[in-house]
């Protein structure tokens, strides 16, 4: 019997022994919502939604980019997960794609290109509620629109550690352009979606308030002396009337830029004590408006991004900084010497570190993001027709919602 065949063969046992039959737990879990009202709504604002996102990126001149759904080295992320899935073809293991962030900057080392965008593949065995409680945003195996666009201001190391001053304008100047950016494309989407979709979102009880530029801004910081850690960017809502705003400088992922990082005598910036107005990130929240009432349910997080650490020094430094890698790389007469001791981050380094013939390095300068597709209809659609994430997908993995998955 294989792995498959027993683990189904106990659980239709287990039903069994509970009174129930596999047949009433497919109708009940599955069939009962695909046949239903609500499911096709849903998937008809999610239509609008990816195709009005897509088109903004292409108009916009960015370049579809092809998935990669397995690779030596994925996104380390900065929140646990149970593990990461292994692959092993000819012999050689590859991880899961957390999410396509190395690839995208590898994609964007040709100044011809402006960026990319790609429908990415994202697993990620995100751990089951301690509290067994359904908190219905999560999925472990989801769509995320994965975003670059290349920034071309060519700073080098030398002007990165000694002109502070004109680093930090051209960072701030940049950071502005990646926020405009990315509000034009949100209310592109949500405007789509407003025109489009007026019968499926008055049949889920919500609507959608179409934003305008600038969405409201909350520093991470500023927000947590006010309100506490636990869910400060929720309740920053309560202090704005828009259905879409920001979050600001959260110390996270290893490739999101902190600037200034590294000193000009090579020593490093202790993170703890980063303000976050050195950390040029940014999140997106998003909520549901629900019709009958005019009121915002609770926010959450639907897109995460930043500019990017683009220097070879500070991005070794960063992956130190997080134990993602437990050393330098040395290279000797083009190869690794310490290969074996880098997991599977030798060869990103290795092209991180090129140079042109001009001694120029490759890398590209860039800033970016991703949107969560499930997690940001979830967001604008959640009210009494939709309250779990598994209502608006087909096939939705959440790992508060089923012992085991069928489909």
């Amino acid at each position: 019997m294989s792995r498959i065949s027993e683990d189904l063969f106990h659980f239709q046992a287990s039903l069994g022994q509970s009174g129930s039959s596999l047949e009433e737990y497919i109708r009940e879990s599955y069939v009962d919502k695909w046949v239903g009202d609500t499911l096709p709504c849903a998937m008809a604002i999610r239509t609008t939604w990816v195709a009005a996102i897509t088109r903004f990126l292409a108009d916009e001149g960015l370049l579809n980019l092809e998935r990669v759904q397995m690779s030596p080295v994925t996104d380390p992320l900065a929140h646990d997960v149970e593990h990461v899935p292994t692959i092993t073809y000819k012999g050689m293991p590859y991880v899961a794609t957390h999410s396509m962030i190395y690839s995208k900057f590898l994609a964007c080392y040709n100044p011809r290109i402006k960026g990319i965008f790609v429908d990415s593949p994202n697993i990620r065995l995100e751990i089951e509620s301690p509290q067994r409680q359904q908190r219905g945003k999560y999925l472990i195996d989801f769509s995320q629109i994965d975003i670059e666009v290349r920034r071309n201001r060519g700073i080098d190391l030398e002007t990165y550690k000694g002109q502070q001053d004109k680093v930090s304008k051209i960072l701030d100047e940049d950071y502005e352009k990646a926020l405009n950016f990315f509000e034009r494309m949100i209310i592109a989407a949500a405007s789509a979606v407003a025109d489009k979709n007026d019968d499926e979102l008055k049949a889920l009880g919500v609507a959608i308030n179409v934003p305008t530029a600038p969405f409201p801004r909350f520093r991470l910081d500023e927000i947590t002396a006010r309100f506490g850690k636990q869910q400060a960017e929720a309740k920053a809502a309560l202090e704005c009337d828009s259905q879409f705003y920001w979050i600001t400088g959260l110390l996270r992922e290893n490739y999101d830029l902190i600037y200034p990082y590294l000193n000009a005598d090579g020593s490093k910036r202790a993170l703890k004590d980063l303000p976050s107005t050195c950390i040029y990130n940014y999140d997106i929240c998003a909520r549901s408006l629900i019709r009958s009432t005019n009121r915002y349910t609770p926010a959450i997080e639907v897109f995460s991004g930043g500019l990017r650490e683009w220097l070879f020094e500070p991005i070794v430094e960063r992956l130190l900084d997080n134990r993602i890698i437990p050393q330098r790389p040395i290279f000797e007469n083009g190869e690794i010497v310490n290969i074996a001791d880098l997991d599977g981050y030798g060869p990103f380094l290795m092209a991180a570190s090129l140079k042109n013939a001009a001694g120029q390095p490759l890398f590209p300068d860039t800033f970016g993001g991703g949107l969560g597709v499930e997690r940001s209809l979830y967001a604008m659609l959640k009210g009494d027709k939709i309250t779990k994430i598994d209502d608006l997908t087909c096939f939705g993995k959440n790992p508060d919602s089923h012992p085991v998955f069928l489909f």
